[in-house]
């Protein structure tokens, strides 16, 4: 064989064996990732429940129907789209299960009271709020 063949086959053949070794490393790696996404991919997220009871300020008494706005926040403090909404039973209480832990803004609406809204921290597994509506103050006008 010439030395010419003879070099090129050589190196033909620890080019194959990086290739292999390369291959090799690559397959680990992969296998490797995926075990870590399925281990995490069976993890859930934290989740809380969080329990709200809307009262009057004036005497405490429950206020019914009320409607409650729940939108996630961003670091930003800006308000994202998606949201939740519920509305008090007779005894003030409104609650909701599975929320994802993190910046909530909560906003009640509620006719004859004043709308009120507020950011809290959801980061426990159990959240009890207790939210005092206002009646409307005084409205001024230049035409009285």
């Amino acid at each position: 064989m010439p030395a010419r063949l003879s070099f090129w086959v050589a190196g033909q053949k620890s080019c194959k064996m990086a290739m292999m070794k390369i291959s090799r490393l690559t397959l680990v790696r992969l296998i490797a990732g995926f075990l870590a996404i399925s281990a995490f991919a069976g993890q859930k997220a934290p989740a809380a429940s969080l329990n709200l009871v809307v009262v009057r300020e004036a005497n405490g008494k429950p206020v019914r129907n009320a409607e409650i706005v729940l939108h996630p926040v961003d670091a930003k403090g800006k308000q994202r789209q998606e949201g939740l909404e519920l509305k008090t039973h007779e005894d003030g209480k409104a609650g909701v299960n599975g929320l994802a832990y993190g910046k909530w803004r909560i906003q009640v609406i509620a006719p004859g009271f004043k709308t009120y809204g507020q950011d809290y921290d959801i980061n426990q597994p159990n959240h009890e709020i207790t939210i005092k509506l206002q009646k409307p103050s005084e409205q001024y006008s230049i035409y009285k």
